[in-house]
């Protein structure tokens, strides 16, 4: 994986999460830093540290915020698949059941003094379905190898954002519910970037939704977000906030990258 000069590359598991370097980029520390720009005012840098000015606007932009990476696990396949609904496996078109879940990213490309939407990143996502399955892969308790479902790519539009149609994740013993993603640009400078890391869904929120089926044969959840290794490092600042649709439930995940 390529890496931010100045960066250790990311260890994978708990203790890759333990040393993970508490400034994501040469700027900004992913702990102090929320950049909301043409709203109330505009945020900058001086010597290092953040200032904040405030300014008059009409049009609010979207939120420019710097996350933190997490691990990228044992699940993730390349499996170029550009589509926006992952909902179906291409083999042979079965829809994968759950109450569905509209996902929006909005991605940043972070400068000194502002931000504007990077176009043409990938990003993609990958996540288990009702049951706690992932696709094409072999684990001791499943082998689903060939199968694609609930995985694919989407290159972001003018405005930085990519659209997905999926279902609420399910859950399995030793993790709280979450979705992977990854962002990955072309070359830039001459080289390449690579994010990854991981959502995250209020508790609250995934104990309604799983009270209905599919979801309700998998009984009561093992782990909840405070009680996740993963969720420890960061992942306070991973959370979605859904709202409810007339189907299911749409959230909007805005993030900042420091492109080198």
């Amino acid at each position: 994986m390529n890496v931010l000069p100045g960066r250790k590359p990311q260890k994978e598991g708990l203790d890759g999460m333990r040393e993970k370097d508490e400034h994501v980029g040469n700027f900004l520390s992913r702990r102090e830093v929320m950049v909301l720009l043409g709203v109330t005012g505009a945020a900058y840098l001086i010597g290092g540290r953040l200032a904040v000015t405030q300014t008059i606007a009409a049009t609010p932009r979207p939120l420019c915020i710097v996350r933190p990476e997490q691990t990228e696990g044992p699940y993730f396949v390349d499996e170029r698949l550009h589509r926006s609904d992952i909902r179906s496996d291409p083999a042979d078109g079965r829809i994968r059941l759950g109450t569905p879940f509209a996902l929006t990213f909005q991605v940043m490309h972070l400068r000194r003094g502002g931000c504007q939407p990077l176009q043409n990143a990938q990003v993609d996502i990958w996540h288990c379905d009702a049951a706690g399955v992932y696709s094409d892969v072999q684990d001791p308790g499943f082998n689903t190898v060939g199968k694609k479902f609930l995985r694919g790519y989407q290159m972001t539009d003018g405005g930085g954002e990519a659209h997905f149609m999926t279902i609420y994740p399910g859950w399995y013993p030793i993790r709280t519910v979450h979705i992977h993603f990854k962002i990955r640009t072309a070359l830039v400078s001459g080289k390449r970037f690579e994010f990854t890391s991981q959502l995250y869904f209020p508790d609250e929120l995934t104990d309604r939704t799983h009270t209905v089926q599919p979801y309700a044969g998998m009984g009561p959840r093992k782990v909840r977000n405070r009680h996740d290794f993963i969720f420890r490092h960061g992942g306070d600042e991973l959370m979605l906030g859904p709202t409810a649709t007339n189907e299911g439930y749409a959230a909007t995940f805005p993030i900042a990258l420091q492109l080198p």
